[in-house]
């Protein structure tokens, strides 16, 4: 008899449907190939889907595995909150610590009850500063957004930054020129090609309760934008501290960063990064998220 899955789609970092990002979730995942989720993944046409496998460890409480249209991912910070809340409200979880292996690496994820609803806490994978784009790498970079070197924000050096996930990072002076971007897809997926980082986050910073505007591009990996992304926000947060671009006490460092205002995905995304001797050490990322609806699907 062929086994039926049960599949989800969740909108993450909001509580309103239609908003925030939406990923597919599959709780029940375990007897699917990796090639019948890629196809599920390209079915759904979300930026990811996330794959729930049982434990086989007692080191992690359950594996997830995480699809783009086109290729799997090590991780994805909005599709691990969905993964997190739906298996939380199918099995109506108390609040708990659930450990998830990732591609990028065993990392714990905290299930928050409150209001009868739950709040997801992720922990990211290892902060990694990567290499500043500069030089022609940057000119390709900034024709391809149709910006210039006057769009940047001071000392905000254009920098890939990973915790588990690599992104670039773009700081602009502008929230209207941010909205009104409307990059070169092919020229960001041939610097792709070069630099060996798939995603672009553009982002510019406010000194009230939002800290961060955001949009983040990937079309290397299917994704031309993503509405509202976990593993570019929180590798930003290290980034803030590292060059002491953020206020914080020497200890933590919190923000909230909105992103998807200019595709109509608007949606909020908690970022707090911990810090020690000047450097930061953790980023965890935590928010909402709203069953769009559930199904069952038979893999043939």
């Amino acid at each position: 008899m062929n086994k039926k899955y049960r599949l989800y789609q969740i909108d993450s970092f909001t509580k309103n449907k239609f908003t925030g990002n939406p990923a597919g979730v599959i709780t029940n995942a375990d007897g699917l190939t990796e090639e019948e989720m890629q196809k599920i993944a390209r079915e759904l046409n979300n930026s990811e889907t996330a794959f729930i496998l049982p434990s086989d460890n007692k080191d992690y409480d359950v594996a997830v595995r995480f699809f783009t249209p086109t290729k799997e991912v090590p991780i994805c910070g909005h599709a691990t909150i969905a993964a997190h809340y739906a298996r939380a409200v199918e099995n109506n979880l108390a609040s708990s610590k659930v450990i998830q292996k990732t591609g990028a690496g065993i990392l714990p994820v905290d299930i928050i009850k409150e209001n009868n609803d739950y709040k997801i806490v992720m922990t990211q994978g290892k902060i990694e500063f990567g290499e500043l784009i500069d030089g022609i790498n940057k000119e390709n970079l900034l024709t391809a957004l149709n910006i210039t070197e006057e769009d940047l924000l001071i000392n905000h050096p254009v920098q890939i930054v990973s915790t588990g996930h690599s992104k670039v990072m773009i700081g602009i002076n502008s929230k209207n020129k941010l909205n009104e971007l409307k990059p070169n897809y092919d020229a960001l997926t041939k610097l792709s090609n070069t630099i060996s980082c798939n995603g672009y986050y553009i982002y510019t910073m406010e000194d009230n309760e939002i800290l961060v505007h955001g949009r983040m591009f990937a079309p290397a990996i299917g994704i031309n934008e993503d509405p509202v992304t976990g593993n570019a926000n929180g590798p930003l947060g290290a980034y803030l501290v590292k060059h002491k671009l953020a206020k914080h006490d020497n200890a933590v460092l919190r923000f909230k960063a909105k992103q998807g205002e200019a595709i109509g995905r608007a949606g909020i995304i908690e970022v707090e990064v911990k810090i020690e001797n000047e450097e930061p050490v953790e980023v965890k990322i935590s928010g909402n998220a709203v069953i769009v609806f559930q199904t069952e699907i038979t893999a043939e």
